[in-house]
């Protein structure tokens, strides 16, 4: 026979009410609903419950009401009363059932009754979680309940049990009376709220719209109220009346003190705004330090979530800025590309920006080689980050272009690719050092018909690893992967085999695994592009550093912490290169000389059209056509010790002969332009694009 089933409708977040015969209500918070039977097992339903509010299994509290008697509510802590509230509810085929957390404990408040549309609890209104939005709740009274405190007078401030009180002493002059100012009418009810903690009692909003507020102690018949409105011709907030003296008893009601998550929101976000990596176990722990309540960490890490879109403003709404965000980055910086796309259901797909700047830096200064990446990001709504970066002729890092997507996929690798495409006008060929997956391997030479892919040695060299990994030790792998690097940089085809015959002395199975890997995309000893020694994909890791200090800012805002990073950069190094009084830059210039102290030793033997050098090797010089049998020359664009050899046995100067990225001249390009602060990232474009006709919304990832 088949156990019962019944649906629990599971509720969390609100409070109970004591109505006027004694039955209790509750009110506010979430629901949601499950299956459960006679033989569900107490662990599992806490388990599911504790996914449902993301909160934790140790501190979960059940509670539920027999049928017929809404005084009294059941405790369920063993599988044996999971099973009897099955039994008990009868031929019903629901049980509503309440989840008391240590954030939103259990009390009773003594009130009429009331509907639940007209009045709202604390944790839904009392602090609300956008600062900037001051129009909740307009043409709609609240009558907000707030939690009931000890007095601050008379407590023994050394009482473990009281040591919130201590802290909450600096809120007793939030509210100071008549002609107080405040900024906003969110300011003014946050002030407010830690003035009622520190004085300890309970008040309602009697009016609360976007013109005046309205405040009066619960308690019935106190004397106590506030009113505040606009000041006349300002913004501002001004408190216009209030009676400071309470006729009511309710100050002394002890009531437990409840720690919203918007509350705790309030008190950390000061010290989030000095410490942006505050992480949620210091939350918790300075929150029981300091007010003595205790939050487990996904409390904490709500908390933090809320103070943060208190400072920084909505991550959602950023994604409807976006329009407006990309015109003022077109018109603060002209020749820019900023681009967004969004999918059918609005939903934001991705977005590339390359700045004016970099674009001529790069064209102007910058060897015909970019480096492809990604990065995920941690903001709330995900996503990755790519990036296409340039090296200067000091071998610095240049962003050129970066882009944000819903996810990294062949076909946004490919979108970015015909953005880059568009936003530049280079008539030689591009290498790109990427990863060397599919989607590179097809989209590169449709989009680029006259590019070369180097494949970038990090992802060849973890590959390698992983696919030996079990079969060899790790110091085998190590010896091989050494190895691999070094086949990699070699310059010559003899260089090349002995590499690999060291590996294939260690494993014939690695040795296929690398001859099958494509060599010519890879080796310097085969590959046809130019990247002048630079093989790795993750060069840019400058870059990416600044990425991981603004990935959890909303994304308007990651993007303007980026464009000043990139702007500060560049003003820096124009700057610091203004300085140099060398021809070739700091790097470069060092490089020639240790390559022209090893030629100082070296014989130089003249034959038709060529030279030959001896030192420890015997190599060939074409000083013309820039070539030397050792192909270092090649390599790296700067003259071996060879030709440098060759280059003063003739009388020659060696600066004529290094390429021209690597002078102070082209540098100093490549940094000429600058990029310029895009204003009203905050408030002004929010409001600007509320009037926009597109709606862009986050992508569910």
């Amino acid at each position: 026979m088949a156990s019962k089933k019944i649906i629990a409708i599971c509720q969390s977040g609100g409070e109970f009410v004591t109505n006027k015969d004694g039955s209790l209500l509750y009110n506010g918070g979430e629901a949601y609903a499950m299956d459960i039977d006679q033989h569900t097992l107490l662990s599992d339903f806490k388990a599911e419950v504790a996914e449902m509010f993301n909160c934790s299994v140790d501190s979960m509290t059940i509670k539920y009401f027999l049928p017929g008697n809404k005084k009294t509510l059941i405790t369920v802590s063993k599988d044996k009363d999971l099973n009897r509230m099955v039994s008990f509810v009868g031929d019903v085929d629901t049980v509503d059932v309440f989840i008391l957390t240590e954030e939103l404990p259990a009390r009773n408040v003594s009130n009429t009754p009331a509907s639940r549309s007209s009045r709202t609890t604390v944790s839904e209104a009392a602090l609300p979680p956008v600062a900037s939005d001051e129009n909740d709740n307009i043409g709609h009274p609240i009558d907000m309940e707030i939690t009931n405190l000890t007095p601050l007078s008379g407590i023994p401030l050394d009482s473990a049990e009281n040591k919130y009180q201590k802290a909450a002493q600096q809120w007793e002059n939030t509210i100071t009376g008549v002609d107080q100012r405040f900024a906003s009418f969110n300011e003014f009810r946050e002030a407010l709220h830690k003035y009622s903690i520190a004085h300890g009692f309970a008040y309602r909003y009697k009016k609360n719209d976007s013109h005046r507020v309205t405040v009066k102690c619960k308690s019935e018949g106190c004397r106590w109220r506030i009113y505040a409105s606009r000041l006349a011709t300002t913004q501002l907030i001004c408190i216009k009346k209030m009676v400071g003296e309470h006729t009511c008893d309710g100050a002394s009601v002890k009531a437990g003190y409840r720690a919203t998550r918007g509350w705790v929101g309030s008190i950390i976000k000061e010290k989030l705004k000095v410490s942006p990596n505050y992480k949620p176990k210091d939350i918790a722990d300075d929150i029981k330090r300091e007010f003595g309540i205790q939050l487990n960490y996904s409390q904490a890490w709500r908390a933090k979530e809320i103070a943060k879109e208190q400072l920084q403003g909505s991550y959602k709404e950023a994604y409807n800025q976006l329009p407006l965000f990309c015109q003022r980055i077109i018109e603060t910086n002209p020749g820019s590309i900023a681009n967004f796309s969004t999918k059918e259901d609005a939903s934001f797909h991705r977005l590339f920006i390359s700045f004016h700047a970099s674009i001529t830096g790069f064209q102007q200064g910058c060897r015909p080689l970019l480096f492809l990446d990604h990065t995920p990001l941690n903001s709330k709504y995900q996503g990755e980050l790519l990036a296409a970066t340039a090296a200067d002729g000091d071998d610095g890092v240049f962003p050129l272009a970066f882009a944000v997507v819903d996810s990294e996929t062949d076909d946004n690798w490919r979108w970015f690719l015909e953005q880059l495409k568009m936003a530049l006008s280079l008539s030689q060929p591009i290498t790109f050092v990427a990863d060397f997956h599919n989607g590179f391997k097809e989209s590169l030479p449709k989009v680029f018909n006259n590019a070369y892919h180097g494949y970038c040695l990090r992802y060849m060299a973890e590959k390698l690893n992983k696919d030996l990994k079990g079969q060899f030790s790790h110091e085998a792998r190590r010896l091989m992967v050494n190895d691999f690097y070094a086949a990699a940089l070699a310059p010559k085809l003899e260089d090349f085999q002995r590499c690999m015959a060291s590996i294939k002395a260690i494993s014939v199975e690695a040795y296929d695994w690398v001859i099958k890997s494509n060599p010519k995309q890879w080796a310097s000893a085969f590959f046809e592009g130019a990247r002048y020694n630079l093989m790795m994909s993750n060069f840019a890791q400058l870059f990416y550093s600044w990425v991981s200090e603004a990935n959890e800012l909303p994304i308007t805002q990651m993007i303007d912490v980026l464009r000043g990073k990139m702007m500060e950069l560049i003003y820096t190094r124009r700057m610091e290169s203004s300085q140099w009084i060398t021809r070739l830059t700091p790097s470069k210039e060092a490089h020639l000389e240790k390559e022209a102290s090893k030629a100082r030793s070296f014989q130089v033997f003249s034959h038709v059209g060529q030279f030959e050098v001896r030192g420890e090797s015997s190599d060939a010089v074409d000083i013309d056509n820039w070539d030397c049998s050792c192909r270092e020359w090649q390599l790296s664009g700067l003259p071996c010790c060879h030709a440098i050899a060759v280059i003063q046995c003739t009388g020659r100067n060696p600066y004529d002969y290094c390429s021209r990225y690597f002078t102070v001249d082209c540098y100093r390009s490549t940094y000429a332009e600058s990029i310029h602060p895009v204003p009203s990232v905050g408030k002004t474009v929010q409001d600007e694009a509320n009037q926009s006709a597109v709606t862009v919304i986050p992508s569910p990832y």
